[in-house]
């Protein structure tokens, strides 16, 4: 009784926004002037270690299934080898939920240093994607603003909460940054049609999409990025980002090969294949600062 009071109680909405977002909207904003009177360096070690602690506590379904994802990725390690991933994966989300909130600091700090193949156009309109990897926020840094980049993110469900991180993030998006929605999608398109460059992170699973290998298992991944590149004769690249000591990042672009061949759908799925098989690769060599918690197979 108590807890279905509780709940009618925090559901209760007051100027069409519930209390529930209303107190979490308010923790986030504590949360955020407090890690901010802290050096980046303090913050991002601090909210680590707290969700390195209490992450596989507070989020125990979600803990659980990081370690069901971490053996269907890695089957010949020990149970103990992946319970060890999954602390260091707790403390790196905790880590970026500190650093999101200085996200200007860090872009102004020369905190990320890009690795990028010969012959790379900084201004040259292109689509690059990255995975949940290290600070995520930050791998659109690895793009000129001269590239008018655009984005598009997954809208969260606490609408309060959802404006507030997308205004932390939007100055890194001179072209706009996007919820994802068709409409969406279809403004992504002509922009990249009249000259500009895409972001997105393209590791989360997408039932619409093509079943395509990630660690040896048939996962639905978002043909997106390889329809737009291939469509539009632009080149397809990969960003994997790295954390360092000291909340610094190196984000290392690959090309992904794009096929241009008589069928069309078939050079998309290839090339989205070449691309989650990239992310795998990156994501082997540091499997702690992979985002486990994801439905990625189904």
């Amino acid at each position: 009784m108590r807890s279905a009071t509780a709940g009618r109680i925090f559901s209760t909405r007051f100027g069409g926004v519930s209390l529930r977002h209303r107190l979490e909207d308010l923790a986030l904003g504590v949360a955020g002037a407090c890690l901010g009177v802290l050096p980046i360096e303090a913050a991002s070690w601090l909210s680590g270690q707290v969700w390195r602690r209490l992450g596989p506590r507070l989020g125990a379904e979600r803990h659980k299934r990081a370690l069901e994802n971490l053996a269907i990725a890695f089957p010949e390690k020990l149970d103990a080898e992946r319970t060890v991933i999954a602390a260091g994966m707790w403390e790196n989300l905790g880590r970026t939920f500190a650093e999101t909130f200085r996200l200007a600091e860090i872009a102004a700090s020369g905190r990320v240093k890009v690795e990028a193949p010969a012959g790379f156009d900084q201004t040259e309109a292109r689509v690059v994607c990255a995975a949940h990897q290290a600070n995520w926020e930050v791998a659109v840094l690895g793009v000129s603003a001269k590239a008018r980049l655009a984005g598009v993110y997954q809208r969260i469900k606490n609408p309060l909460v959802d404006a507030r991180v997308r205004k932390m993030r939007a100055f890194l998006y001179p072209g706009g940054l996007y919820p994802k929605t068709p409409a969406s999608l279809r403004h992504l398109i002509r922009h990249a049609r009249e000259g500009g460059t895409l972001a997105m992170l393209a590791d989360q699973r997408d039932f619409r999409g093509p079943h395509v290998a990630f660690f040896g298992a048939p996962a639905p991944s978002t043909p997106f990025p390889a329809m737009v590149a291939r469509t539009l004769g632009l080149k397809l690249y990969a960003g994997e980002i790295v954390r360092k000591p000291h909340a610094r990042f190196v984000i290392n672009l690959v090309e992904i090969a794009l096929p241009q061949t008589e069928d069309r759908d078939a050079d998309i799925v290839a090339a989205t294949a070449a691309l989650q098989a990239e992310f795998e690769r990156t994501i082997r060599l540091n499997p702690e600062q992979w985002m486990w918690t994801h439905r990625r197979w189904g």
